[in-house]
């Protein structure tokens, strides 16, 4: 059995941020399913967006937000983070985060879909990696904090589990898999918190790693803790187009900087969709490309990349040049650039107060695995890693003032160690492979870019009736990474369909052909 003060399930920004701060003062231990460099943090591309520039203003980027977010943003977390935004600049560079700038030694700013001012800071195209990168080598020098790379949580443990008492249940930490022996840890801890990112490989063409499986909203649900607004699965515009690379994005910045989307016939279609064209929301543009490519019957649209100077986009987007090189495209010769819209980023998740904390006691959660209110019923570009950094910095604050807290005795229970019962070692791994493709199928086709009520229905029945058959298959086998993986996006899937089924309306990210316009008021999905 292992204990700590704060056990953080996650490695991405949130999960490093949470780490570094709190191991301060607390014993902290941070796991994480596969490597520290695994996560969608280290894969962010564009940057952080902050109020810089004198011709900006926090009420611009504030209004630019809740434009993005459909009416559903809470308008008092949005000011909140935003109006932090140049503080979270700094909190990083005294991380030792070196953004990118110009000659004179300002900040180099770049614009994205749905911002009406450059104001997204950056490094290069690697911002995520680079952030990443500084935070993990600081984090292994630090003794307070014990570090699990390939284990994974198979569920939280709760009061409820150990000793009912319904009306103050509590997390007290989780039952923990060592992938690579597979013996089952007891894992202990006074405050938990969820860095587990999002749930895009519940669909089949993704930006995500192979880790984003849904594991943090999965396992905070089965505890008992609410989640909401599931239905918002962000579908970033362009994604790479390859046969054999699928998940590679296109940066937003691109199209800051000039470049256009264009269909195979050379047209500028999403100008017919909304004012600002290629630099619409993700939401609108998404579905332009979507409507363009079944109106032709192509596979693809193209990103048109000759308004960007060859300089600028030799020097700041190295990383998008050198891997569409490396598949064929070649962009300084003049190629236009293959892209298709995939699932990026949920707008849901568990939901969370504004210190990060759930409404089960002891949990807390950070990052995508959150609602938080900030991003309504679409992201508003870069938006994603100034909520990791402001609500890692709340989270931490919360739990060193309340760290002398009484639990309740709570942490004084006798906590059984993991029961295996009639369980046999799993060796079906291609059923699981079939099961999770049979996932990521059904909810592309059927819970995709555009809806209908007929295709959710069928999309429900279908996934309930694989969670029965991976119950069943769960309960008679040990867990392996992989059994935990697929179980857990179907129970997301499940989760996401039902939501998008409340919803009887168009907004934001979710947009159905039954109800193609927004109700008169905007509310949140809370199951």
């Amino acid at each position: 059995m292992l204990h700590a003060d704060t056990l953080i399930i996650g490695c991405g920004l949130a999960g490093l941020m949470s780490a570094l701060t709190l191991s301060r003062s607390q014993k902290v231990i941070l796991l994480t399913k596969s490597s520290l460099s695994v996560s969608n943090s280290y894969l962010a591309q564009g940057g952080i967006a902050a109020v810089i520039s004198k011709e900006d203003s926090f009420d611009q980027h504030i209004q630019d937000t809740l434009k993005a977010g459909d009416g559903l943003c809470h308008e008092g977390i949005v000011r909140q983070v935003i109006e932090a935004a140049p503080d979270v600049i700094r909190h990083l560079e005294e991380f030792g985060v070196v953004f990118s700038k110009e000659e004179s030694g300002d900040y180099h700013l770049t614009q994205e879909g749905g911002h009406s001012f450059k104001r997204v800071l950056h490094v290069n195209d690697r911002t995520g990696q680079a952030i990443v990168s500084q935070l993990m080598a600081q984090l292994r020098q630090h003794s307070q904090v014990k570090i699990l790379e390939n284990h994974m949580v198979v569920d939280l443990i709760t009061t409820d589990k150990v000793k009912p008492s319904f009306s103050s249940n509590r997390c007290l930490g989780g039952y923990v898999l060592d992938l690579a022996s597979g013996h089952m840890i007891t894992c202990t801890a006074l405050r938990t918190i969820l860095c587990s990112g999002g749930h895009g490989r519940a669909y089949l063409y993704t930006s995500n790693p192979s880790v984003s499986t849904g594991d943090g909203v999965a396992m905070a649900w089965r505890a008992g803790a609410k989640v909401a607004n599931l239905e918002f699965m962000q579908f970033h515009p362009t994604c790479f187009y390859h046969t054999q690379k699928k998940d590679m994005l296109i940066s937003e910045a691109l199209r800051g900087e000039g470049a256009v989307l264009v269909n195979r016939r050379g047209e500028d279609f999403t100008r017919t969709y909304h004012p600002l064209a290629s630099l619409a929301p993700r939401d609108v543009v998404s579905r332009a490309i979507y409507n363009d490519l079944k109106q032709s019957g192509d596979s693809y649209v193209e990103l048109d990349i000759s308004g960007v100077s060859k300089d600028k986009f030799y020097d700041q987007f190295q990383n998008i040049r050198q891997t569409c090189h490396k598949w064929g495209v070649d962009v300084m010769a003049g190629d236009a650039i293959p892209v298709v819209p995939c699932a990026h980023y949920s707008c849901g998740g568990v939901v969370v107060n504004d210190y990060g904390q759930t409404s089960l006691r002891g949990l807390y959660a950070v990052g995508e695995v959150a609602c938080t209110g900030l991003h309504g019923g679409n992201r508003l570009a870069s938006n994603s890693l100034l909520e990791v950094v402001y609500f890692s910095k709340r989270v931490c604050e919360d739990l060193l003032k309340t760290s002398g807290v009484s639990t309740g005795g709570s942490m004084h229970l006798s906590i059984p160690s993991w029961d295996y019962g009639h369980a046999i070692a799993v060796d079906e791994l291609g059923v699981l492979n079939h099961t999770w493709d049979e996932i990521r199928r059904i909810m592309w086709n059927y819970v995709g870019i555009v809806r209908t009520t007929k295709r959710l229905k069928r999309a429900l029945a279908k996934i309930s009736a694989i969670r029965t058959e991976l119950d069943e298959y769960y309960w008679e086998n040990h867990p392996s990474g992989h059994l935990l993986e697929v179980r857990n996006l179907a129970l997301v899937a499940y989760l996401t369909i039902r939501s998008a089924l409340k919803r009887k309306e168009s907004r934001g990210c979710h947009y159905t052909a039954d109800y193609d316009q927004p109700a008169a008021v905007a509310k949140d999905t809370i199951l």
